[in-house]
């Protein structure tokens, strides 16, 4: 049976809950256990798959299809555990699923109230997979006080009775604010937090105590006193250049040993941290630097492109070259010449998005990275807007578009190169969706199978013939254009395995212009990145030499 670790937040939020659960599941697995990570979401949505990036950042995509919180992007990212759909649940599928048993007469004409059927629904999902990993680390969203998350807390304070004595603890992480004019760190919103944490019945075993000016021991002692937690159990949490120093600065001051010693192991096995000392040390010496200008439209809102910055590190890192990212939104140049904000850049990227708002820009973008012999990489849309700009201004259709344009706007303005996606292939049988249907969940979701066109580009780079990435859209590029295309240059060098859907371009006269339906930032790790963007950092790094 696994042991149960409980990440919860207090004073305020976005303090790093999910940085620290990852951290903290980095460091188990150098210590030898195997972990997993999961997050319980107090708000109502069902999954964030419908939420504007504006609102909720970006949408992180599991391999068996499920549509989650960015922090499972910061689990599988530090600890390379392939999250999947029981490892994100937000308050809307808890009251969905206890909906759907009422309905179902499951519960037998009970009443249902949240304790004991939303609780109970909240504790049957912590426990999956429970004889899997030595860890389970469960992060609780939102801060402790929100109304929303009560019934989350009170799960976990039953579950942590329902499990024997000394398999569960709770990590609490909390803000230590200083104030310049009498020159202090104030330790009581951390003292209130944790009254708070301890009026709904549950005791923090181990403090974390986010702070951007040193912590003295006399402070430290002061909250273990009065948040009744040992000294060595209140633990200092800095602020650090990348994200990725975050393993080892959480070691370095005890958070693994802290954890270790609530659960009384001892002796503890001693960790193995060289692969965290590579990443520090390809990080902080890197060997010069490349500009990267990201095409988007949700560019107000790091968040929302949140894989695609941490890829292109990860990128970086690969070559040992800084990679120095630069946002651009796509609405400057819809109707401009793109050239003042793309030029002195040594390569482009276009992520994915949704809605016309921004795609003539992303489409110039393209035409400029073709024409200038810029590195190129479009995903997603960023592939659609590239095939768009190859049939407007190569192969000679000019009024060509998306169909997602124009069921938006309800018009018919554009000969769509870009269609809906009407079925797919999943595993044994056919999908099959209309334009009109409901939008959360019903995309191309998950892990697809490519197969690559021998001595492509994208063949090269994946050193196979074949490839697995993750997918979420519902448009796709229509194959009926697929011979005027290739016809003036652009290959579709990686289809789906059963020719039917276009998975991959490039030009063939480019040193490095490539498009793709899936999304390859989603399974990039420090320590294992992306070779799709390792190589396209590469590229621009012969692009910085040759400038």
């Amino acid at each position: 049976m696994a042991r149960y670790i409980f990440i919860t937040g207090g004073v305020v939020s976005s303090l790093g809950k999910g940085l620290t659960s990852a951290a903290l599941g980095a460091l188990l697995q150098a210590r030898g256990y195997t972990v997993r990570l999961r997050k319980l979401d107090p708000y109502l949505n069902v999954d964030p798959g419908t939420m504007s990036p504006f609102e909720h950042g970006e949408v992180f995509v599991t391999d068996d299809g499920a549509e989650t919180d960015l922090d499972l992007g910061h689990y599988e990212r530090f600890t390379g555990v392939a999250a999947r759909n029981t490892d994100s649940i937000s308050s809307g599928r808890v009251y969905t699923n206890v909906l759907e048993k009422e309905r179902r007469g499951d519960y037998l004409g009970k009443t249902i109230q949240v304790i004991p059927h939303v609780t109970n629904e909240i504790k049957d999902f912590i426990a999956i997979g429970d004889d899997e990993v030595d860890f389970q680390l469960c992060e609780i969203g939102g801060t402790v006080g929100d109304i929303e998350a009560l019934p989350f807390f009170e799960a976990i304070r039953q579950f942590s009775q329902d499990r024997p004595r000394g398999e569960c603890i709770f990590v609490h992480l909390t803000l230590l604010p200083y104030l310049a004019a009498s020159g202090e760190l104030k330790t009581k919103p951390t003292q209130h937090s944790v009254k708070e944490l301890r009026s709904i019945g549950i005791a923090p075993d181990v403090l974390v105590c986010r702070s951007e000016h040193p912590i003295p021991d006399k402070e430290r002692a002061k909250i273990g006193l009065f948040c009744n937690v040992r000294q060595d159990s209140v633990i200092p949490a800095y602020d650090l250049k990348s994200i990725y120093e975050a393993p080892m600065a959480y070691h370095k001051v005890g958070l693994d040993q802290a954890v270790l010693d609530a659960f009384r192991i001892a002796p503890a096995p001693k960790p193995d941290l060289r692969r965290w000392k590579d990443v520090e040390d390809r990080i902080h010496n890197a060997e010069g630097e490349v500009k990267v200008a990201v095409v988007g439209k949700y560019t107000q809102l790091e968040d929302a492109y949140k894989s695609i910055k941490e890829a292109l590190t990860h990128g970086g890192m690969a070559n040992r070259t800084k990679v120095k990212l630069q946002w651009v939104d796509a609405e400057l140049f819809d109707k401009g010449d793109p050239a003042p904000y793309l030029e002195g850049f040594h390569a482009i990227l276009v992520p994915g998005g949704f809605g016309e708002r921004g795609t003539e820009g992303k489409i110039k973008a393209a035409q400029y990275a073709r024409e200038h012999k810029i590195p190129y990489l479009g995903i997603c849309l960023g592939m659609q807007m590239a095939v768009v700009e190859a049939a407007r201004n190569v192969a000679g259709i000019k009024d060509a578009g998306s169909e997602e344009f124009d069921h938006e706007s309800g018009e018919t303005r554009f000969t769509p190169v870009i269609y809906h996606l009407k079925e797919w292939v999943q595993g044994n049988y056919t999908v099959k969706r209309k334009l009109g249907d409901d939008k959360g969940g019903t995309m191309r979701l998950g892990a697809y199978d490519a197969t690559l066109s021998e001595g492509s580009n994208v063949a090269r780079i994946y050193g196979d013939s074949t490839l697995e990435e993750r997918h979420r859209h519902r448009f796709e590029v229509d194959t009926k254009y697929r011979d005027q295309l290739e016809a003036v240059g652009l290959k579709f060098s990686g289809m789906s395995p059963d020719g039917r859907l276009p998975e991959i371009v490039e030009w063939e006269d480019h040193p490095w212009f490539i498009g793709v339906q899936f999304h390859p930032e989603l399974k990039s790790k420090p320590f294992e990145p992306a070779p799709l963007f390792a190589d396209f950092v590469r590229a621009a790094k012969e692009i910085e030499r040759l400038v």
